[in-house]
């Protein structure tokens, strides 16, 4: 099974070819001074836009430029949300089939409007700054994902 990153202790973030252990993440999160754990799971689903009948993904990424962008989300999310407790930015690459996890992002806070908000702005933020790109395997063959958008730096507040 995966562990979190050491270093902080209450960061884990991960690029994995590996399941995502949405169970275990959960009880990482979990933290006595936290009455909230939001965690979100992005999967994979059977259409796409402009596209039915997609079947799997397959998910590639810079994965040099994975982990610093990881880390200033978490840092950046941490000077928004300065009560939250645990922060978990996770992502799958390579082939993934239907209703599996892609991504999973988790924030911990003693609130739950903060670990809401938390967690809204690492799918977010994740989903606009991090080199990782999906193919649509569907019915009528295979293409990259329309949604594609240049790489934007992390907002700072």
């Amino acid at each position: 099974m995966m562990q979190p990153d050491a270093s902080p202790a209450d960061t884990w973030v991960e690029l994995t070819h590996d399941e995502l252990p949405i169970a275990a993440i959960y009880e990482w999160a979990l933290d006595p001074a936290a009455g909230a754990v939001v965690l979100f799971s992005g999967t994979v689903r059977d259409h796409a836009e402009h596209r039915t009948g997609v079947t799997r993904l397959v998910y590639e990424a810079y994965e040099s430029e994975v982990a610093p962008r990881f880390a200033e989300i978490a840092a950046e999310l941490r000077r928004r949300w300065p009560s939250v407790r645990k922060v978990a930015l996770l992502h799958r690459v390579g082939m993934l089939g239907l209703t599996e996890s892609s991504v999973v992002v988790a924030a911990s806070a003693p609130h739950r409007g903060e670990a809401f908000e938390a967690a809204r702005f690492g799918i977010d933020t994740l989903k606009a700054t991090v080199p990782i790109w999906k193919q649509e395997h569907h019915d009528a063959g295979t293409d990259w994902g329309l949604q594609s958008q240049p790489i934007a730096q992390v907002p700072r507040s």
